[in-house]
C-alpha cells in the first residue's frame, strides 16, 4: 500500500512531517510519501521522504508565468504528482497536457477523481494511478470506504476496464489504520489524505498507525 500525505497549504512544519514520514517509513519498510506546497518540494525532498508535487501545470518550457512547470518540480526533487484534485480541478484536455508533461519530466502520475465513471475516463489518460476522492467526504474524517464502499469497488472495476494497469488510491476522510486496511480490502493500492497527518499533533504517531495494519 502506498500512502500519500498532501499537505495542501495547511499551516504545518513540512519539514517536521516529511522527516516523521521518512522514519516510519525506514522502521515499517512501507511506502510513504508528502506532497508540499511547491516552494517546499526541495526542503522536504532533502529529509530523504519520497516526495510528491501538489500539481503540474500542462505547459512546457516558454511563456507560462504563474505555472507550475514539471520539469521545475523534479528539480527540486519531487518523484511524482497529483494531478486534478478536487481542490485544484482541470479540463480533461489540460489533464492530458499534465499528465504528458509528468511525464516528459520522468514524475510519477497520480489523477483524482469523483466516481468511478471520471475514473474510468482518467483511467484512459495514461497515468500511473487514479485516486478516488468524493469531494463532500474530504476533510470530515469520514473515509469512503465506510461511507459507500461501493465507490471503492466501482473505481477498480472502471479502472481495470480501461486499463489493468492503471492502480487505484482511495482518498477523502482517511485517517486511522482501519481506513487503510479497510481500503486494501477494497482493492485499493493505496491511500490518499491530508488532514489527517497534516494536522495530527504528533504526525509521527499519526503515520504509525496509518501502516500499522500492514
Amino acid at each position: 500500500m502506498f500512502v500519500l500525505v498532501n499537505l495542501k497549504a495547511y499551516p504545518c512544519d513540512p519539514v517536521a512531517v516529511a522527516e516523521a514520514a521518512a522514519a516510519v517509513a525506514t522502521d515499517t519498510d512501507a511506502r510513504i510519501a508528502v506532497a508540499p506546497q511547491a516552494a517546499h518540494l526541495s526542503a522536504v525532498a532533502e529529509t530523504g521522504v519520497e516526495t510528491w508535487a501538489q500539481h503540474v501545470s500542462p505547459v512546457e518550457y516558454g511563456s507560462a508565468t504563474g505555472s507550475t512547470l514539471a520539469e521545475a518540480v523534479a528539480d527540486a526533487g519531487a518523484q511524482g504528482t497529483l494531478i486534478n484534485h478536487s481542490e485544484k480541478r482541470l479540463k480533461l484536455a489540460d489533464i492530458d497536457a499534465s499528465v504528458r508533461a509528468a511525464e516528459r519530466a520522468g514524475l510519477e502520475t497520480i489523477v483524482c477523481a469523483n466516481n468511478p465513471a471520471q475514473v474510468g475516463a482518467a483511467a484512459a489518460l495514461g497515468p500511473d494511478s487514479v485516486a478516488v476522492e468524493p469531494p463532500e467526504l474530504i476533510g470530515t474524517g469520514t473515509p469512503v470506504s465506510k461511507a459507500d464502499p461501493d465507490i471503492v469497488t466501482g473505481a477498480v472495476e472502471a479502472a481495470a476496464a480501461v486499463d489493468e494497469s492503471v492502480s487505484v488510491l482511495c482518498g477523502a476522510g482517511i485517517s486511522t489504520g482501519e481506513d487503510v486496511v479497510a481500503s486494501q480490502k477494497l482493492g485499493a493500492e493505496g491511500v490518499l489524505l491530508a488532514s489527517g497527518v497534516a494536522k495530527a499533533d504528533d504526525p509521527r504517531a499519526a503515520l504509525k498507525d496509518l501502516v500499522s495494519g500492514l
